[in-house]
């Protein structure tokens, strides 16, 4: 059995899982569909076509699903926002719907946790069990890979990719792309390094190790990275190292570094 204020808008075809809680002065779109055990605090507003996935937790003034700040959206647009399992919303976050131009959907993974006024814009995919500190925003068209964090009040340009496991520090500016499992921060943000707390609790050693060899490679040689990641493609066995130069080889927007010689 749901629990819903009285105070509480849910249009008329909204579908309502099992076990939801909605509070006071929430209003729910007719083309939502709201999964079991969400629960939606006071204020939030959910919009559009929003599917929102199982246990998620919505805090006070939410918006999903609002329109996209994009001056070319029409409201008869057919675009949505898609959220998964387990994910915290707190206070004052707001993600846009997608646009037709840009795929139609904004995404977000599993058990990802937003905090306080962070944004979501148009299109952007964002993985599962990725961490946005307070004030953290996402500009249109970004993507952000599983297990990343993103620290608060550091603005993410649009298009950019960030690869699996990164860190972001915090009131970073991020125009360009940051490959899987590194370290980047400043503004303009570069990369600093590997992601190494992250790595040391996901991966084993051996994975750690060869990480370590191609990011000096890669980013110490003084030689053109991707020519470096061409070469680590081809002769790297481990899986980590070659998801890190497909990515580097893949860039559009280029990846950021400090130009620095490793001569040890």
């Amino acid at each position: 059995m749901s629990e819903i204020h009285p105070s509480a808008v849910v249009e008329d075809g909204a579908k309502i899982g099992q076990d939801v809680k909605i509070g006071a002065y929430t209003f729910i779109s007719k083309d939502s569909v709201i999964a079991d055990r969400v629960e939606i605090m006071q204020g939030a507003g959910i919009y559009g076509k929003t599917i929102i996935g199982e246990d998620c937790k919505i805090y006070p003034y939410v918006m999903i699903g609002t329109p996209p700040q994009d001056l070319g959206y029409k409201e008869e647009d057919d675009v949505r926002v898609e959220i998964g399992k387990r994910n915290i919303f707190r206070e004052f976050v707001t993600i846009n719907m997608g646009t037709l131009h840009g795929g139609g959907v904004t995404r977000v993974g599993d058990d990802c946790f937003v905090m306080i006024y962070s944004h979501i814009a148009h299109d952007c995919q964002i993985g599962s069990n990725v961490i946005m500190a307070n004030n953290a925003t996402c500009a249109g068209h970004v993507e952000v890979g599983d297990f990343t964090v993103i620290g608060g009040m550091t603005p993410i340009h649009q298009f950019v990719k960030i690869g699996e496991g990164c860190m972001l520090g915090g009131a970073s500016a991020i125009s360009q792309d940051i490959p899987p499992f590194c370290l980047a921060e400043g503004n303009r943000a570069v990369v600093k390094g590997l992601n190494a707390v992250g790595l040391r609790r996901r991966f084993q050693r051996d994975d750690i190790r060869a990480l370590q060899r191609a990011y000096k490679e890669l980013f110490r040689s003084g030689r053109a990275i991707k020519e470096v990641a061409e070469e680590l493609l081809k002769q790297s066995d481990n899986e980590k190292v070659k998801q890190m130069c497909k990515f580097i080889l893949e860039s559009k927007r280029g990846i950021p570094y400090e130009r620095k010689i490793d001569d040890k």
